[in-house]
């Protein structure tokens, strides 16, 4: 976190925690941010451009409620969410890199990493997950593979989303309480709270080997998940210049019309119950 990033959260303290966003103004800019990203879209399909976006962070820091209000409104044909599980035994044979490459984005794609290839500098690391010479051959290797990317004409953007102990816990207490949000507590969250030193102790050094010029970490403030999602989502729109590529009014045609073209009856299909 730079130290204007620190200042203003002291700032903040000092003056007590901010006002939540409103709904209705939150909806509302929602709505507009969305609007240019369908426009964001569409300019990545007519240019023909491959973006990569990273998310990584705290865990209930609000990656995932973020990905979703990018991904609503958008043709998942050309952007496409990457969230992948545990590496299977052949997997942890490949080069490590190789299973996030099989994912890169194709011309006119755009592919958001929930979680990326940075698990190693983060869980495997605190987890013992990989051994000290991976970990540091990782932190060595990874600048030169997104310089590699970067080279390749792939736009790389990688979001930290930051939460505050605090907010964590809270987050963490509804999850257990609700049961419709257990599912996203899993072992390793739990752990993570429990480690909570060793995974700041591993961000840290992670920023300090792979924060390069060519490919910045940008970090969220997510202690506000509204805040953070609309910020977080109109400095990606800021980050790849794009014009509106608005068609043109579309007219539906008239519909077929067969006098002579009798449909089955209705009693021989079988429907769902109208339960509600």
């Amino acid at each position: 976190m730079s130290k204007k990033h620190e200042a203003a959260r002291d700032r903040e303290s000092d003056a007590g925690p901010r006002k939540k966003l409103k709904r209705k103004t939150y909806e509302k800019e929602l709505a507009k941010l969305q609007l240019d990203l369908v426009k964001l879209q569409e300019w990545i399909k007519y240019k023909g451009l491959r973006v990569v976006v990273l998310f990584e962070g705290r865990d209930a820091a609000g990656k995932g409620g973020v990905i979703k209000r990018i991904t609503e409104p958008l043709n998942p044909r050309i952007c496409r969410v990457v969230a992948l599980g545990t590496p299977t035994e052949k997997e942890k044979t490949q080069w490590y890199f190789q299973r996030y490459v099989a994912h890169l984005p194709a011309s006119g794609e755009m592919v958001l990493f929930d979680r990326s290839w940075y698990n190693r500098a983060g869980v495997e690391r605190v987890m013992g997950f990989c051994t000290d010479a991976e970990y540091d051959e990782f932190l060595r290797s990874c600048p030169e593979f997104e310089r590699m990317l970067l080279r390749s004409d792939i736009i790389l953007i990688k979001y930290w989303f930051s939460v505050s102990d605090e907010e964590q816990e809270r987050r963490f207490q509804d999850r257990i309480h609700d049961w419709t949000k257990r599912w996203k507590l899993s072992p390793m969250d739990l752990q993570s709270r429990a480690r909570w030193v060793e995974y700041s102790k591993a961000k840290d050094a992670m920023f300090k080997a792979t924060d390069i010029k060519q490919s910045p970490w940008y970090v969220v403030d997510a202690d506000d998940k509204r805040r953070a999602r609309l910020n977080c989502i109109h400095h990606l729109l800021s980050l790849i210049p794009h014009k509106d590529l608005t068609p043109v009014k579309l007219k539906l045609p008239r519909r077929q019309r067969d006098p002579g073209y009798k449909r089955p009856p209705i009693t021989s299909q079988t429907f769902v119950p109208e339960k509600y």
